[in-house]
């Protein structure tokens, strides 16, 4: 029997090859990988040897050679291919042990050249991998390091590899291989194509990050993948110090929150329930933040979750500790703080370093049946150049803040959306309404049974008002300012409600809806 060995993770390699040999396999080997393994005073035969042909062009051909491939891809029942290899003079490679150039750490690295990423891309190993994947039946193909120990294990105990674990190492080897590709596709796409935003054939790629205990619901099954390269900024890229593993629903309700935190520059506060903010407070401390979001809906926050873009204290820390929350987010934490969060076991505490990241290139993507739908994302608040008064009378500078502040909040909750803000704070929010007087409705209820009402405060809403009877609530509750996109037939109708009672409106030509 006869093993080909050639990989750039050389981890573990020289135990196993000093395993596959006390088995009387000959190991053939490429480059690095065979000295590494004569270092280590092993046996070995180098490809050349066996081709004929040395190495050339800086190594990018080594093992693209019919004896290679012949040796690996021969159906070793089929007496047509077995008189060729004795014609030929080939003989059989029994094992392929093979990982590929690091092209994803590669381009992972800061200020890395296309010359770089391309050097990087592997020709010779996916050819080997996938010409042995293709004949499992008759070669055993390890592509993964973890692999090493099942396949030793089972040459000791039945002298062979069984048919069920060669066939889960071919299964490997195309889904590496795959992913591979489509990281290598992805990268070159962006980087030759000058951003060609959607492209006829769409190839992405996912690692696992953890299976989940369940999904939604108990009865779902889940897992969380991260998408590789894109994980700056993003729940992937979290330490966790402190609590239980995250659930399917925890990392869908922090992506919503942490989406809503990146408007902030000011030191900001958002809570969230079920993917819903409840609560956003900005203020010049984290502890007075803090207690903006929690004011504004004492009774949501609990059991939600909370992020932040600034470093947490122990005075917020004690203050988060009083009430039960599932998550915490933070860039960073005093050690007093995390001192304090240790108290609670269960507490999933999360360290982001760039919390505040956006990713230009963002895109958002949706799985339908039967396919996939992708949208650039949405990070545009809206253009100053169109930002509207469209009143008689104009809002004042701290009506402004607010209006700005709402602004960005009801850009981030489910349509159809009202936002109500008050001294940078929400003081009242309706969302995913199936129609918008009930939105309306529901963030000035929501103002009324937290906050005593919603007298001075501002109004957002994510879309144009179809009717004036939104106006109407929010005049009668006290909104002093309105700010939303504009756009309806009947937008006069509201615009001659806010000067009838002396209120300001302004006109972002910007929506936001949120599905």
């Amino acid at each position: 029997m006869r093993a080909l060995i050639s990989v750039s993770n050389k981890e573990g390699i020289t135990e196993f090859v000093q395993e596959l040999q006390e088995f009387g396999v000959e190991i053939i080997s490429t480059g690095g990988t065979y000295k590494t393994l004569k270092e280590a005073g092993l046996n070995v035969v180098e490809v050349a040897d066996v081709t004929g042909f040395k190495e050339c062009l800086d190594g990018r051909v080594k093992t693209l050679h019919p004896t290679i491939h012949a040796g690996i891809l021969n159906i070793r029942s089929n007496p047509e291919h077995q008189q060729q290899m004795q014609e030929l003079n080939i003989s059989n490679i029994d094992f392929v042990v093979v990982n590929l150039y690091p092209f994803k750490e590669t381009i992972l690295k800061e200020n890395v050249t296309l010359e770089e990423a391309i050097e990087n891309i592997d020709i010779g190993g996916p050819t080997m991998l996938r010409s042995a994947a293709k004949n499992f039946n008759d070669v055993v193909v390890v592509v993964d390091p973890a692999d090493y120990k099942i396949v030793i294990d089972e040459l000791k105990t039945n002298n062979e590899v069984s048919k069920a674990t060669k066939s889960r190492l071919a299964y490997k080897v195309f889904a590496h291989t795959a992913n591979y590709d489509a990281m290598i596709a992805r990268y070159l796409g962006e980087h030759l194509l000058q951003k060609e935003n959607f492209p006829e054939k769409l190839t992405l790629t996912f690692e696992k990050v953890q299976d989940m205990r369940y999904g939604e619901n108990p009865h779902q099954n889940a897992a969380f993948y991260r998408e590789v390269g894109y994980t700056k900024g993003t729940l992937a890229q979290a330490v966790q110090i402190n609590g239980k593993e995250l659930s399917y629903n925890n990392i869908n309700d922090a992506n919503g929150a942490l989406s809503l935190l990146r408007e902030f520059n000011e030191k900001t506060v958002v809570a969230v329930k079920h993917a819903t903010p409840c609560g956003v407070g900005t203020a010049d401390t984290v502890c007075k933040a803090y207690e903006k979001a929690y004011k504004a809906d004492p009774i949501s926050i609990f059991g939600g979750i909370v992020v932040c873009n600034c470093e947490i204290d122990e005075q917020t820390a004690i203050k988060m500790n009083e009430i039960f929350l599932e998550i915490v987010i933070a860039p960073s934490y005093t050690a007093a703080a995390k001192k304090v969060f240790k108290k609670k076991k269960n507490l999933r505490v999360l360290e982001l370093s760039d919390i505040n990241y956006k990713n230009q290139n963002a895109r958002d993507m949706k799985k339908v049946d039967g396919g996939l739908i992708i949208q650039e994302a949405d990070q545009c608040l809206f253009n100053e150049d169109e930002f509207k008064v469209v009143t008689k009378v104009a809002p004042t500078e701290k009506q402004i803040e607010d209006l700005k502040f709402a602004w960005k909040i009801v850009k981030h909750v489910k349509s159809n959306a009202i936002a109500l803000a008050k001294d940078g704070m929400s003081i009242g929010i309706g969302g995913g309404q199936v129609n918008r007087i009930w939105a309306t409705k529901h963030a000035i209820e929501h103002a009324e049974e937290f906050l005593g009402g919603a007298q001075g405060a501002v109004l957002a809403s994510d879309a144009f008002f179809p009717f004036s009877d939104c106006v109407n609530e929010a005049i009668k509750a006290g909104i002093v300012a309105i700010i939303q996109p504009g756009g309806s037939i009947r937008d006069q109708d509201s615009i001659d409600i806010c000067d009838k009672h002396n209120i300001a409106m302004v006109f972002t030509n910007m929506r936001h809806f949120k599905h």
